[in-house]
């Protein structure tokens, strides 16, 4: 028997080691999986403390739109564009008086128009640049605008170019 050797077993392995704790865990999560089952897992949930009467509403996450077409097939026109702005000259004593003494020019306006789209308007149209412009509601309703010319434009050749005189 010199041939055979004695047959004693190796030393456990540490893969088998852990086979064992691995069974013992096994059982242990089983265990609990079964209580779970047993008792539900929603049955410790907190009760937040109030310490306020009124309850507001969590907020929440608010997208913003992405639409799929627009709901505007073309952008709007401007409604005040510097035809509509200016509505007639005016042709009044007084206001000839104006164009002779002051070097201003009288127009009836869109009453929503202000002093700047009135000026733009009269530059854009007539090719004169104001000084200044003053404005009043009229008692039936409509706007008037002054609009004093500088010193190299004359209000009279403007009056003339324009077809008041």
């Amino acid at each position: 028997s010199s041939s055979r050797r004695s047959c004693t077993m190796a030393p456990p392995t540490k893969v088998a080691a852990k086979k064992g704790a691995k069974a013992a865990g096994g059982a242990d999560k089983a265990k609990k999986a079964a209580l779970a089952v047993k008792k539900g897992v929603n049955g410790k949930s907190k009760i937040a403390i109030r310490t306020k009467v009124h309850f507001f509403r969590p907020k929440t996450l608010e997208l913003p739109r992405q639409p799929k077409y627009p709901r505007r097939s073309a952008p709007r026109a401007p409604k005040l564009d510097h035809f509509s702005v200016l509505k007639f000259p005016l042709t009044t004593e007084s206001a000839m008086k104006k164009i002779e003494d002051n070097n201003t020019l009288v127009f009836i306006v869109e009453t929503r128009a202000n002093k700047a789209q009135i000026k733009a308007a009269v530059k854009k149209l007539y090719e004169i640049t104001a000084d200044k412009v003053n404005t009043l509601i009229r008692p039936d309703g409509s706007k008037k605008a002054y609009v004093r010319l500088t010193s190299d434009y004359d209000a009279l050749d403007v009056a003339n170019k324009i077809g008041l005189i």
